[in-house]
């Protein structure tokens, strides 16, 4: 099977959480609308009325359509070996990830704090607040809870112990988008995690992750996406 993948062509974004579980799975896929086409593609599928989609991204799996982006990770997670198969452990990755994604909303909100409608200049001083606070309150809080999992009851390679899963794969992109949109900030507060730093550098290593960065499909993250640098925003 090939997997279609509905994402906008131009940023990262949620996008790219899935792309890395199916580069990882070594599995086959289109990015539909980097395709000829595909734009109108995405918009009519959205459109469809069966199973709409709020927003991008969404998988199709032959008849089957998964949306949002622990959802779909949840259901490659089954198919491809990212995931525990026990319910226990199934929902504890699911869980991890949804933790992950609030932060992922989180760090949006530093450059968006008023409205997603307004640019970053019509609320840069509203983003100034609102990145001094996320940086000295709330990356600390969610790094001190990833760390002590990583932590407990002994230090292990990945969240669940000695074999990787989507959760993990997601979490090197989070730390990988914080310190591009807060280098300076990042490059503190990494040295007070030296587990999840580990994690980070041990995903990125994997093969198939590794040629996956190396490739022209791993777009550059860039000021239209999720993670984006704001000099000013970083301290």
């Amino acid at each position: 099977m090939v997997y279609e993948l509905f994402y906008w062509p131009s940023i990262q974004g949620r996008g790219e959480f899935v792309r890395l579980a199916l580069e990882e799975a070594g599995v086959q896929y289109v990015d539909v609308a980097r395709e000829p086409g595909g734009m109108g593609r995405m918009i009519a599928a959205m459109d469809g009325a069966d199973h709409p989609s709020f927003a991008p991204p969404f998988l199709k799996a032959g008849d089957v359509t998964v949306g949002q982006t622990a959802n779909i990770l949840m259901f490659l997670g089954e198919r491809h070996g990212l995931a525990p198969q026990d319910v226990q452990g199934k929902f504890w990755v699911n869980q991890i990830q949804l933790t992950i994604a609030d932060l992922v909303a989180e760090t949006h909100d530093t450059h968006h704090p008023i409205a997603t409608s307004l640019y970053f200049e019509d609320q840069r001083p509203e983003a100034k607040r609102r990145s001094a606070d996320f940086i000295d309150t709330r990356i600390p809080k969610f790094f001190d809870w990833f760390e002590n999992i990583l932590a407990r009851p002994e230090p292990k390679d990945y969240l669940l112990g000695d074999t990787v899963t989507y959760a993990d794969l997601s979490l090197f992109q989070l730390v990988a988008g914080l310190r591009y949109a807060f280098p300076k900030a990042l490059g503190r507060v990494d040295a007070g995690y030296p587990l999840l730093t580990a994690l980070h550098d041990r995903v990125a290593a994997r093969p198939r992750i590794a040629a996956y960065l190396k490739s022209p499909r791993r777009i550059p993250f860039n000021e239209e996406g999720i993670f984006r640098h704001y000099k000013e925003l970083d301290k």
